[in-house]
């Protein structure tokens, strides 16, 4: 026993479980407790060895018990259980400092002593504190809870319920705030008491019955000793008066006196050895959930490392990889048998349950690599379906055929690369990638079908396009009165056409009666909306079509020549038959007509209020306005999706169309007047006879005298050549004025030419020969060179008739 002058401590158990009769009785003469009465506390302490348990005490309650010296190492400090009366506290106090669970020393397999040690105290003490680490809390042997749970479980059983003080102090304090830490330790603490089976007197027993539940905590003595200490004193405090009402002791039912302390903790002590039952768990099953869980770890890690799992591991994550199943199995027998082997002498219980256990981790480890192996042989199997598809298909098999035999084959493919892969340890479910690989092969089926669908009727529709874009365009281009008869013709027979290519195209498809029609119907109107299209993209270019088809009517005769005015034809009768043929054109395009024919009735209305116009809108009573036939946005009988050109619409094209050939008949008359006049230059009857009568003398002189018709022939001639040099009736022909601008420009350069012509005559005559001599040789001179001047003019003249022709018939398009 070590006494100091405040204070004294005496082993009570030694570490052989000897119960120090002597040394605790003379520790009870020396602190006087059997003068306390009733009037004192028992607080003890347990935990871990080496936890800070005596620097604990030694700091809140002023005792000395022996501290673990760290400069020697970490050791067992104290053996068995010492007791020490706390300094100035009150009332008396007794503190018991229990030997550290957990300790090498003792060793895993002697643990009875730690199970007898803390039931003495809880059956002793009024206030246990339980001392843990920070880092510990939640860690089953650190936190002590084992031996709770077996203490729980005997102190029922062998005492009356007496309620005591747990005060769990947590040393080494983190930032964790305590407010977080407090309730995971109340919570341990109600699940084991809830978990200890209890005997049918305590069955429905609060565990408030028995403990109240205290929690603290404390900064780390060596790092932050200051505020170690002070937290410490403030703890000291709550020891004062700890037996007085709402103190920090229980409800002390059962109390010993004083005097008694002595012999009732013997007798405790005595029956706690003598109990057999202490050992619920029993140190069997405690040492084989020990050895257990270590053995499992060990062949855990052992699979974990294994070079052949690692292997296949690396494989499986490039590709499938052949009999993964049956070699995986195999590694995990072996794993497996090697802890059977290592655990046959544990208890049966423990064992077969960490077993279970460490097969769950060993699946667990497994799992992904076989789920990346069955993405594998899902993605390899889908490829080749979808090669095997294409190929088929090329080769000319039915669709619907292919589709059903492939996906058979792949999906037995399949279901046999699955039961290889498949681990005879685990019981996973392969159905779910199955039927995602069903679902990618139903997906895939149906994309083609309906790339193919569209790729048939794509083709169908480009070859109606090209069919019926041309012809349609050609029939309206040259409309009559069997323009639309025609287009419903020509859409019919190329319609029935494109869908006996469909029906054979749709061969093998195993389609459906509805869907089929679906899409003849779709080819239908996709053909009536080419037919539509194209109509009404005609329809918008129709005045220039009118126009072309005026000037080609209108510029040539009925043999597609070019038409000459010359006078004899008949403007009125020609400009009536074009504009008839372009008002034609005019109501073919107004509206579509393929599902009957009303042209009748457009053409009569169009030709009614357009053509056979009368000097009635010459006449004053304008009435008529109200009453006019194309005063409407519709035509009647035809419904506005099917109307072209609506009735004002035509109207109000037929006017520009009028004004825009006008000026191409203005050119026609202006034309034919002209030629009229070119063809009657000489002067009138009765101008020529009063030339006779008034110039008969003059006649009569002329024939007295021979040489005046000599000179008078010689004039005429030169006067011819001059005229068919000037080409004087082609430059009157243009009007009065031009004609004498013209003439008076060219009239010199035409005299001096015909001088110079005469000039070179004359040289190449002999000189013995006089020009002048044989005026007769010189007149047949001169008419030679005026013939051929003529000749040249008349030459010029009919290309300038022609070229004036031609561009009276182009000067529409100008």
């Amino acid at each position: 026993m070590a006494k100091s002058d405040e204070n004294c401590s005496v082993q009570l158990i030694d570490g052989d479980g000897g119960f120090n009769v002597d040394g605790i009785d003379s520790f009870i003469k020396d602190v006087k407790l059997g003068e306390c009465g009733l009037s004192y506390a028992v607080v003890s302490i347990m935990g871990p060895q080496s936890s800070g348990k005596s620097t604990l005490l030694n700091n809140l309650f002023g005792t000395n018990f022996r501290e673990m010296d760290a400069f020697k190492g970490r050791s067992q400090t104290t053996k068995g259980i010492w007791l020490a009366r706390c300094a100035g506290i009150e009332p008396c106090t007794l503190v018991m400092d229990l030997e550290g669970t957990d300790g090498r020393e003792r060793g895993e397999d002697d643990t009875a002593f730690e199970k007898q040690s803390a039931l003495f105290a809880l059956a002793v003490s009024d206030i246990v504190l339980i001392n843990m680490w920070c880092h510990d809390i939640g860690r089953e042997q650190a936190a002590n809870k084992p031996l709770l749970k077996t203490v729980f479980q005997v102190m029922m059983r062998l005492f009356s319920p007496r309620k005591t003080t747990l005060m769990f102090v947590i040393r080494d304090k983190t930032r964790t705030p305590l407010e977080n830490l407090e309730p995971v330790l109340r919570e341990d603490v109600q699940k084991i008491w809830d978990s200890v089976p209890k005997p049918h007197a305590h069955k429905d027993t609060p565990l408030s019955e028995f403990f109240n539940v205290e929690v603290t905590a404390l900064s780390s003595y060596e790092e932050k000793e200051e505020q170690f200490k002070e937290q410490v004193a403030n703890l000291r405090q709550r020891f004062f008066h700890s037996i007085a009402p709402g103190g920090l002791a229980g409800d002390r039912r059962g109390v010993v006196p004083a005097s008694g302390f002595s012999f009732s903790a013997q007798q405790i002590w005595k029956v706690i050895k003598e109990n057999r039952d202490l050992d619920l768990p029993a140190h069997k099953v405690m040492v084989a959930t020990v050895r257990c869980e270590e053995i499992a770890n060990e062949k855990f890690a052992w699979f974990a490392s294994n070079q052949d799992w690692l292997s296949l591991e690396e494989e499986v994550q490039s590709g499938p990889v052949q009999g993964f199943g049956k070699k995986l199995s195999s590694i995990i027998d072996t794993c497996l048998s090697e802890y059977d082997a290592e655990a046959t002498f544990f208890d049966e219980g423990v064992r077969s349950a960490k077993r279970v256990q460490l097969e769950e981790k060993l699946l667990q480890l497994v799992q992904p690599a076989f789920q990346s192996l069955l993405g594998h042989i899902r993605s390899g199997t889908f490829d080749n379906f979808k090669e095997a598809f294409d190929k088929a298909l090329n080769e000319g098999e039915g669709f619907s055929s292919a589709a059903s035999n492939c996906s058979q084959t792949y999906m037995a493919i399949f279901d046999t690369e699955c039961a290889g892969a498949i681990i005879e340890q685990a019981n996973w479910d392969t159905s779910r990638i199955r039927d995602k690989l069903r679902r990618d092969i139903d997906a895939h089926v149906a994309t083609i079908r309906a790339d193919k669908l569209s790729e048939l009727s794509a083709h169908l529709e480009k070859k109606l396009k090209e069919a019926l874009s041309g012809p349609v365009e050609a029939l309206l281009d040259g409309a009559n009165n069997e323009t639309w008869p025609a287009i419903r013709k020509l859409l019919q027979r190329e319609t029935e056409s494109a869908i006996s290519e469909l029906s054979k195209g749709l061969v093998g498809y195993d389609m459906d009666e509805k869907t089929k029609e679906k899409m003849v119907t779709s080819l239908e109107n996709y053909a009536k909306g080419v037919v539509e299209s194209k109509t009404r993209e005609e329809a918008g270019r129709v005045l220039i079509r009118m126009k072309d088809r005026f000037s080609t009517l209108f510029s040539h005769d009925a043999d597609s020549m070019p038409r000459v005015w010359t006078g004899k034809e008949d403007i009125r009768a020609i400009t009536k038959t074009a504009r008839s043929a372009s008002l034609k054109l005019l109501s073919v395009m107004a509206a579509l007509r393929l599902d009957e024919d009303d042209s009748g009735e457009i053409d009569n209305t169009l030709s009614s209020a357009l053509l056979n116009v009368s000097n009635s809108s010459n006449t004053k009573d304008r009435s008529i306005v109200a009453t006019d036939p194309l005063a409407s946005s519709s035509w009647e009988k035809v419904s506005p999706t099917q109307t072209l050109i609506s009735p004002v619409q035509c109207k109000s094209i037929w006017r520009q169309f009028k004004v825009e050939t006008e000026y191409t008949v203005s050119q026609a008359i202006a034309a034919q007047e002209a030629s009229k006049r070119n063809n009657n230059w000489l002067p009138p009857p009765w101008a020529i006879a009063a030339m006779v009568i008034l110039g008969f003398n003059e006649f009569m002189t002329l024939l007295r005298n021979p040489l005046y018709l000599g000179v008078i022939f010689v004039l005429y001639l030169l006067a011819k050549a001059l005229w068919v040099q000037l080409d004087v009736s082609g430059q009157f022909s243009n009007g009065l004025l031009p004609g004498l601008l013209s003439l008076s420009s060219t009239f010199v350069p035409t005299v001096m030419n015909l001088l110079k012509k005469l000039a070179e005559e004359g040289q190449q005559r002999p000189t013995t020969s006089d020009p002048q001599s044989n005026p007769a040789i010189t007149s047949k001179r001169i008419r030679n060179s005026s013939s051929n001047d003529m000749t040249s003019t008349a030459s010029s003249a009919v290309t300038e008739t022609e070229a004036g022709a031609e561009y009276t018939s182009g000067s529409k398009e100008d």
